[in-house]
């Protein structure tokens, strides 16, 4: 029996193949997932329908099963904050925020490290997410294992 609020077989195994500096993304039901990731990343596929899953609702299983090291959200082209970035802000408060304008997020999202993609059907605007998987600490304090 697991441990973690993640029980998903094929989020579990895409986890488990990644280490620290990979990153995850985390797009909205209206995200060009096919054409604005990486072909070699793993694709989950959550976006049952419009609303079910949201970012949030992943991000807060996700923040609970790895270590977040940072996290970028898409911006509209004009830069202007959103009211989604709140939700993640609460689930994350320690962690650094990123604020990507919407055509140089795609361009993130395309990089090679990129390792994983989970495609929800949240359909606010500009929900998009990217984490980047910190490291480990080692209990006793001898950095990362």
């Amino acid at each position: 029996m697991l441990l973690t609020k993640c029980i998903h077989p094929q989020l579990l195994c895409a986890l488990g193949k990644l280490g620290h500096g990979s990153r995850i993304l985390i797009s909205d039901g209206g995200y060009p997932h096919i054409t604005a990731s990486p072909r070699n990343a793993e694709k989950v596929y959550l976006n049952l329908s419009q609303g079910l899953l949201t970012v949030t609702q992943v991000l807060d299983v996700l923040r609970e099963t790895i270590p977040i090291e940072e996290a970028s959200v898409m911006t509209p082209p004009d830069g202007t904050m959103q009211p989604v970035f709140d939700d993640y802000l609460s689930l994350m408060p320690e962690v650094p925020f990123n604020y990507v304008r919407q055509f140089e997020f795609y361009e993130l999202a395309q990089e090679s490290n990129v390792g994983l993609v989970i495609a929800t059907g949240d359909m606010r605007n500009y929900a998009n997410l990217i984490v980047k998987v910190g490291f480990i600490k080692h209990p006793e304090g001898k950095g990362k294992y």
